[in-house]
This record gives structure tokens, sequence and C-alpha cells, in this order.
């Protein structure tokens, strides 16, 4: 497994990834909806992977619904980072990461533009079933 790390600027969200293959055998997706655009965001997951995403404020964790409201979006009251996107089917979380959220020396494979609003809801889900991380967390850690 490849581990990274990253998180907001001000420290308050950390995320620990891991990933089954190396960073530059994956393809970052590029979300157009205008939400993603203004962030400058563009996401890696893998399904055989790990996503851990840790909160030193509870308060400052920021869940945005926008478009068709599906995901929430984890967005840093403090410092404004979007470090990334989660989706809860009954019990079971996934989720995306932002690579611009990781550590700055990591490289991934080519960027793919993503036109989520071009999908209905129940192809997004799917969608995201296949590709996003499975084994999602979010843990409070100590500021």
């Amino acid at each position: 497994m490849e581990k990274l790390a990253g998180g907001c600027h001000c420290g308050n969200l950390s995320l620990s990834v891991q990933l089954a293959d190396p960073p530059r055998n994956y393809v970052s997706r590029a979300c157009d909806c205008d939400f993603c655009c203004k962030h400058g965001a563009s996401y890696i997951s893998d399904p055989d992977g790990r996503l851990e995403i840790g909160v030193g404020n509870e308060r400052l964790i920021g869940r945005y619904r926008q478009g068709s409201g599906t995901a929430e979006m984890l967005v840093c009251c403090n410092c404004g980072v979007l470090v990334g996107a989660v989706y809860r089917d009954d019990e079971v979380l996934i989720g995306a990461v932002n690579v611009r959220a990781l550590e700055r020396n990591v490289t991934f494979g080519e960027v793919q533009s993503a036109s989520p609003r071009l999908l209905g809801r129940d192809e997004k889900v799917g969608r995201w079933k296949a590709l996003w991380f499975r084994d999602v967390t979010i843990t409070a850690v100590a500021p």
C-alpha cells in the first residue's frame, strides 16, 4: 500500500490515504461543476484503498451539499480548503479526496474531466460506489 498524507491549510482536517498502487497509476478526476471549479478540485479514489479523515474541531467542518445534494463536500470552515467528498449509503461511508489537499510531492497520472451533472442521481451513486474509497472513516483527533 502507498501511504499519503494531507489536510486543510490550518490543520483542522487531516487526511491519511492508502492506495493499492503507486499514485502515478491513478487518474485524477477534475469535476466541472461550478463548486469544484471554484475550488480547483480534482479527485482521486481507490475502492481497494483506505481514507481516514481526522477532525480537530467538529464545529469547523462544513458539510456542504450542492448540485443534486447527494454527496457531502467536506470543507474546513476556518481556512476554506475543500478536502474531499463523502456519501453515506445505509451504514457504508464512501469517499474521494481532493488531490490539492494532499502533500505536494505526489505525482498522479493524467487529469480527466468529469461531468457528474450530466448523470442522474442513481448513475452518480453507482459510479461513486464503483470508484470511491470503500473504507472511509471520519474520526476526532486532538487539535
